[in-house]
């Protein structure tokens, strides 16, 4: 995306979060925050994002945020506390955070920075006391950086949130950002999606990447990086971590989807992975 303009991808995400909790059931991911945020501002976005052609890309966006915060979990389980929130958007984690000591990040370009502050205002959504915006560039800051003047402690372990964000950087950012993390005490790690190199994908799944491509592209954050799963793997050791695993459509369906009364699941289409990486 460009700097200076708060993006438009992040909107899109929260509408289909906010649509997820009014028309499946149950929710994947419990999000009433995201109701409240979007409010009803986007009728005709909420339309579409809560009809049955949209949802697919629905319940990606649901499970992939589930997905993160159940990693997210298991590390404040073995006493991380410090989540830090990478390209967050509209994400809503820290206004429904259960975990009283955990201290939360939230890093992204200023100008998202701050349509989101007047989002959360409209919607009188109270900013949390263990919240703190972090405003960068991926492109021309280092995280390290961006971290520095947060009272982010680099000496203690600390999870990280990074959805959404990976298929819109240049290699050289994305290595940058995963090797900082790597460099942080173990117990660290890292949760996160990525968009499939379209040579791996179905011909459907190909149809389907070069429509959405294209939306992305037209609203001014095209798709730059992508990968496979060994690609993936090679990237993650080659930065340091030292444990990671994958999960594809159908691992994700057997956990989160299965034997659902509403048939809600993640289609055989596969544009995307999840994938976390620990220290």
């Amino acid at each position: 995306m460009e700097t200076g303009r708060a993006s438009k991808t992040a909107l899109g995400v929260a509408i289909r979060r906010a649509a997820h909790q009014l028309v499946d059931r149950p929710p994947v991911l419990d999000d009433p925050i995201a109701l409240r945020l979007v409010g009803s501002g986007y009728p005709r976005h909420m339309e579409r994002a809560m009809h049955r052609v949209a949802r697919d890309f629905r319940a990606f966006m649901a499970v992939r945020s589930r997905y993160v915060e159940d990693r997210l979990a298991d590390a404040v389980a073995q006493s991380v506390q410090q989540y830090v929130i990478l390209g967050a958007g509209l994400d809503t984690f820290a206004y429904r955070n259960p975990f009283s000591w955990l201290r939360v990040f939230e890093v992204d370009f200023p100008a998202t920075q701050e349509w989101k502050k007047a989002m959360l205002a409209q919607a009188c959504i109270d900013v949390p006391a263990g919240l703190t915006f972090v405003p960068l560039d991926f492109e021309h800051q280092t995280l390290a950086e961006g971290l520095a003047p947060s009272g982010f402690d680099a000496g203690m372990p600390a999870f990280f949130g990074w959805l959404g964000v990976i298929p819109y950087l240049t290699l050289k950012a994305f290595r940058a950002t995963l090797g900082a993390i790597a460099q942080l005490p173990a117990g660290s790690g890292v949760g996160f999606d990525y968009a499939l190199a379209p040579e791996c994908l179905s011909p459907a799944g190909r149809t389907a990447f070069v429509a959405l491509a294209g939306r992305v592209a037209a609203a001014g954050e095209p798709f730059q990086l992508f990968f496979t799963p060994a690609t993936m793997e090679e990237e993650l050791r080659r930065a340091g971590f030292h444990r990671f695993e994958q999960r594809n459509s159908e691992q994700l369906n057997e956990f989160y989807f299965k034997d659902r009364a509403d048939g809600l699941k993640l289609s055989a289409v596969g544009l995307g992975m999840l994938a976390t990486a620990w220290v």
